[in-house]
């Protein structure tokens, strides 16, 4: 075809749109008889379209949306003229000559690529792992190669496909959406994209329902705490589960744990830490089965990475006849679901434990956490927990 195509934009082209509904902008290419379509990730109600001038209104981001309209067309145009000047359009080539011409040699993917190699030099093992797991699920998604393709409808289809494979809405964003959105942000910043979609999608990121269900029963956790392990490296692995359900610490928390925070409170010991992910202070008495771990492993106790950790603890539970699937933070919720039900812990002693607060607190405040009410309470338990092995002894 040696002919210009026609190009223009069309808005609602199934008709759909409402002064609620958004349906997509699109830019259509007229020619040989055929009629292609490009999805600009542009969505909008009828009264955010202005049909006449064909350009975007009644948006704080209008300006944005119209520029990032008219550098689309700017570039069809040019792959259409490079065609002429060869002396021959080819209609089904023009998608395909557009997304080399906007990307040059470097594809979406590549440039993610690029940016998670540099983002993980000098993190932890952990950090780095959760960058290669991302990469690994993305390419393995396969919906966004070339920057064109990242609009809201491709990520839409990619929180979709996050569903499609069971992940909780906390999940997909913490694991996936938020490094995705990283990299656009850094795209744009580079000026290889113009706009984030991320701006105009909303994807939940709301919590799971915490502790609910997320927990071992006393029977469960003590068949955990005495199975037999075939390796040397489940049984640290079941020791550090132990020693984190008896401090109801987070992994993070954990993985920061050292000796010298541990003081004596009228004879019992007690550490006092602060929680990395909030800062908030925390007190935690320890009972006498957290102190013989500790003193097994001379205080340092035998930490791998959260990965590592949560798939060894799979096996820890396949291992004692228990079909959940476990991982770090269970031990967090089962060890207050034993202070709660178990110990008949007050609530607020709980949470002085959990490090749970709505203030950060300063290092006056976080003193007074220290209390005698948490210890008192702490020894109740621990004396409740010596007398049921007793008479289970006498009763054996």
């Amino acid at each position: 075809m040696n002919k210009s195509p026609l190009l223009k934009f069309i808005f609602d082209r199934k008709h759909i749109a409402t002064g609620e509904k958004e349906a997509p902008v699109e830019l259509r290419v007229t020619g040989d008889y055929k009629q292609i379509y490009f999805d600009l990730g542009v969505k909008l109600t009828k009264r955010q379209w202005n049909q006449n001038a064909a350009q975007v209104v009644n948006r704080p981001d209008a300006a944005e949306l119209n520029l990032t309209l008219e550098k689309f067309l700017r570039n069809v145009r040019q792959v259409i003229n490079d065609m002429l000047d060869e002396g021959n359009v080819d209609m089904k080539a023009i998608r395909d000559r557009l997304k080399r011409k906007q990307t040059g040699v470097v594809s979406f993917i590549d440039f993610c690529d690029r940016r998670s190699k540099e983002r993980k030099f000098n993190l932890s093992k952990d950090s780095k792992e959760r960058y290669d797991r991302f990469m690994k699920k993305f390419v393995e998604w396969g919906g966004i190669e070339f920057f064109p393709d990242v609009t809201e409808s491709s990520i839409i289809a990619f929180d979709e496909w996050l569903d499609m494979k069971k992940m909780k809405p906390y999940s997909k964003w913490n694991n996936y959406h938020r490094f995705l959105n990283s990299f656009i942000i850094d795209a744009v910043r580079e000026g290889l994209m113009t706009r984030n979609p991320y701006l105009h999608v909303r994807i939940k990121k709301e919590k799971s329902t915490g502790g609910i269900g997320k927990y071992l029963s006393p029977e469960e956790f003590q068949k955990v705490k005495v199975v037999e392990l075939p390796t040397e490296s489940l049984r640290k692995v079941r020791d550090v589960f132990v020693f984190q359900t008896y401090t109801c610490m987070a992994y993070k928390d954990l993985a920061a744990f050292k000796v010298s925070k541990i003081v004596e409170v009228k004879g019992m010991k007690v550490y006092v830490g602060q929680r990395v992910k909030t800062g908030q202070t925390f007190t935690v008495p320890l009972l006498q089965e957290a102190l013989d771990i500790l003193e097994k492993y001379h205080n340092k106790l035998p930490i791998i990475t959260n990965v590592k950790y949560n798939e060894y603890l799979k096996l820890v539970a396949q291992a004692a006849g228990i079909e959940k699937p476990i991982s770090s933070h269970w031990a967090r919720h089962t060890g207050a679901t034993l202070l709660l039900n178990e110990g008949g812990f007050d609530m607020k002693i709980v949470a002085k434990i959990l490090g749970h607060s709505t203030t950060r607190i300063t290092e006056q405040v976080y003193a007074k956490l220290l209390d005698e009410t948490v210890v008192d309470e702490m020894k109740k338990f621990e004396e409740k927990q010596k007398q049921k092995k007793e008479n289970d002894d006498e009763n054996n």
